[in-house]
Parts: C-alpha cells; sequence; structure tokens
C-alpha cells in the first residue's frame, strides 16, 4: 500500500520524505489555507515546491466545478510538473473531466467520494485514483472501511486499474484495516503514518538493551 501525507505542510512532508516511506502527497485548498498560501500564484508555487520534496503523485485540486473550468485549471496544473494529479469533484462534469484527461495522458484523482456506485462512475471513466472519504462516513455512523471493501470488491471484478486511495485518514487503525481490505493507497495526517512506529514492547525492549550495554561498558 503506498503512503501519501494529506497535507501542504512542507516540514511534515520533508519529515515524511526522509522516514523513507512516502509515496506521495494530497492536498486540498483547505490545507492550502491552513498554511497560510493563498492566491493563484502562490498556490502553483506551492504545488511546484512539494512536487521538490517528493518523488510520487502530488494531487492538485481544481476550484472550478463545470466542466470548461475543470479542463482549465487541470491543464494548467498538469503543466506544472509530471507528478501532478489533477484532482476532481465526484460530480456529473468532474467525471467528464475525468474521461477528458484519461483521453489526454493526465493523470487524474476522483474526490470527495462516499458510495460504491460513485467509485465505479470514476472507475468507468478512467481515473487514476479514486478518493472515498473513510473519516467523513465514520464522523456519520457510517462504516467507511465497509466502503472500502465494496468498492476493492467491485474493482477486482472487473479488472478496473482505478486505484483506491482511501482519503480522510484519521488514526493509524485506519492505516492498518485499508491495509487488511486491500486499499492501493493512503492518505492522512504524518501522525497515522507515524503511529505505526509505536509499542510499548519496543521501547521496553530498546531500554533494556541499552541498560544491559551499559553494564558492560
Amino acid at each position: 500500500m503506498k503512503f501519501f501525507v494529506d497535507t501542504a505542510n512542507l516540514d511534515q512532508i520533508r519529515e515524511a520524505q526522509d522516514l523513507g516511506v512516502l509515496d506521495g502527497v494530497t492536498t486540498n485548498p483547505s490545507l492550502m489555507a491552513k498554511e497560510g498560501i493563498t492566491g493563484k500564484e502562490n498556490i502553483l508555487n506551492h504545488y511546484k515546491a512539494i512536487c521538490e520534496i517528493v518523488d510520487g503523485d502530488v494531487s492538485a485540486e481544481v476550484i472550478a466545478t463545470d466542466f470548461e473550468g475543470m479542463v482549465r485549471e487541470g491543464e494548467e496544473l498538469a503543466a506544472l510538473n509530471p507528478q501532478i494529479v489533477v484532482k476532481l469533484p465526484m460530480i456529473k462534469d468532474g467525471i467528464k473531466a475525468a474521461k477528458y484527461f484519461k483521453d489526454k495522458g493526465i493523470k487524474t484523482n476522483v474526490t470527495l467520494v462516499f458510495s460504491a456506485g460513485q467509485a465505479l462512475l470514476a472507475a468507468k471513466a478512467g481515473a487514476t485514483y479514486v478518493s472515498p472519504f473513510i473519516g467523513r462516513l465514520d464522523d456519520i455512523s457510517t462504516d467507511g472501511l465497509n466502503l472500502i471493501a465494496e468498492i476493492r470488491e467491485i474493482y477486482d471484478n472487473y479488472g478496473f486499474e482505478t486505484q483506491i486511495l482511501a482519503a480522510s485518514v484519521r488514526h493509524t487503525m485506519h492505516v492498518l484495516n485499508c491495509a487488511k481490505i486491500g486499499a492501493d493507497v493512503m492518505t492522512g495526517p504524518l501522525s497515522s503514518i507515524l503511529g505505526l512506529l509505536k509499542h510499548p514492547l519496543t521501547d521496553i525492549g530498546l531500554e533494556k538493551f541499552l541498560a544491559d550495554y551499559k553494564k558492560g561498558n
């Protein structure tokens, strides 16, 4: 499973990259605003900066909600760097745009997916990634992980190449469960990845090893 971080914070992206397990980055207008990145030129330059840090795909979201606007924005984003993946909303024109970009050889990520039917349409349109938001489903007492399982079954049935990008991952157990189900990618905060490092027996064992070493020296 690929690990993406869902952030626009360059320091966190560098930390994840330095860890050696980072495969890509996802961003959105809210994450940009959180880092104080506003204005078209600043946002585009920030995407370039992210691409200089990571080796993998970087999802960059369009703001337009109409087909022509998505195409215009998406082509501008894709021209920034070959790593850019155009992030499109799961709406009718978003699906049309996904098909358009597929035919142009431009990678896409269809986002704000909350049902298996939506994921099926995205795959039919040739999306590179589909992003079901599992955390937001959990927030309304719906099983987000079950959605990942449904999409996995459908994609496997028909050999769709669209990758399941589990989005809105909130914590380490989300990461582990997505890996068990067979999500192709997870994206979440850096803390959800770093949490995989932690186990009290590891800490206890290391402490004992170091203490025993000191006794003999």
